[in-house]
């Protein structure tokens, strides 16, 4: 009896370190579990940005507690917001605005693309890694990225990183072109051509030509819708060059059905409050997905990129920002 209650005596404290243990695991779980639900809920309404630092942060400190479902809801979710961003785009306006500077949108894109993909191997880039940033760059940011990071089977830290590099340099810039501008004395026409072209972010685009002059917010939105117009070929053109030998192209539908809402919006006559209410809808699902991808993130892979999908980032963008530049001082 003795013996028993000395054993006993000496367990109790490990096992009342494992129990509380447990139970500070199951309590954080638990936080986890019910952050990731209000943050879901929360990021339809959060502009993309905040709502991609909102998974961040949440997968850095207590874990996605729902994998499995951020991975399979976001690949859809993902999908169904390009093609609802179809019906906030009319072809004739795009098309319109980008007659006169379609050679000009031609170089820059495929030579973004082919800059990127040099400057991905000297920076020690995964394929994936640097196509992102590089279609995120040569076309409309975030919206680049979700159409493609589909077809390439991009993984969450990949897309992850993608948008977090395209979004700190659009804060950036939104801050520091209007001052740019006004510096080297650029007429509104010349500000809103080279904001659409050298900012991601149709959002930034806009804020930074608002920030310019009326003029110049016009400029800038029709030119950058034109440039949004080059999702379709990119995405087309991924498929064949992200092709797998021994598999079947994967064809992305959802590219099809993109290029359908923008021609319906287009032809069909559809009331432009219905139109603009799918748009919204889908940046609001957009921010949504961002979340998702934000929580796959890895630590594990952060420490192991390090900083060069930024420096990728901004090498791209100095180069598209100050060659742009150089034409547009020459209208």
């Amino acid at each position: 009896m003795k013996t028993t209650a000395t054993s006993s005596s000496s367990v109790t404290p490990a096992v009342q370190a494992a129990q509380a243990s447990t139970g500070t695991l199951q309590a954080r779980q638990w936080a986890a579990r019910i952050l990731f639900v209000a943050l879901f809920a929360a990021s339809f309404f959060l502009p993309t940005a905040v709502a991609l630092l909102a998974g961040i942060a949440l997968a850095v400190t207590l874990g996605s507690p729902f994998p499995v479902f951020a991975k399979k809801v976001s690949k859809y979710l993902l999908q169904a917001s390009v093609v609802g961003l179809g019906f906030g785009m009319n072809l004739y306006s795009a098309v319109e605005s980008g007659k006169d500077g379609m050679l000009f949108t031609i170089v820059s894109v495929v030579g973004v693309m082919v800059i990127g993909t040099l400057l991905g191997r000297v920076f020690r880039l995964s394929r994936n890694n640097s196509y992102l940033i590089s279609s995120g760059t040569a076309i409309c940011g975030g919206s680049a990225i979700a159409a493609v990071a589909p077809i390439i089977d991009a993984d969450d830290n990949e897309t992850t990183m993608s948008m977090v590099t395209v979004f700190v340099l659009n804060a950036v810039a939104l801050l520091i072109f209007p001052a740019i501008g006004h510096l080297l004395g650029l007429s509104q026409e010349q500000f809103g051509t080279w904001a659409a072209i050298a900012i991601h972010d149709t959002s930034s685009v806009v804020g930074a030509g608002a920030a310019y002059g009326e003029e110049a917010l016009q400029i800038a939105t029709t030119v950058k819708l034109t440039r949004a117009l080059w999702i379709i070929p990119m995405a087309i053109a991924t498929t064949f060059i992200f092709r797998k030998k021994g598999k079947k192209i994967s064809i992305p539908w959802f590219i099809f059905l993109f290029i359908a809402a923008m021609l319906a919006n287009t032809y069909l006559g559809i009331p432009e409050k219905v139109s603009a209410a799918i748009a919204g809808g889908a940046k609001h699902a957009l921010g949504a997905t961002l979340f998702l991808i934000g929580c796959g993130l890895s630590l594990q892979s952060v420490k192991k990129t390090g900083v060069r999908p930024f420096l990728l980032g901004i090498s791209l963008w100095a180069v598209i920002s100050l060659s742009s530049l150089a034409v547009v001082m020459m209208m």
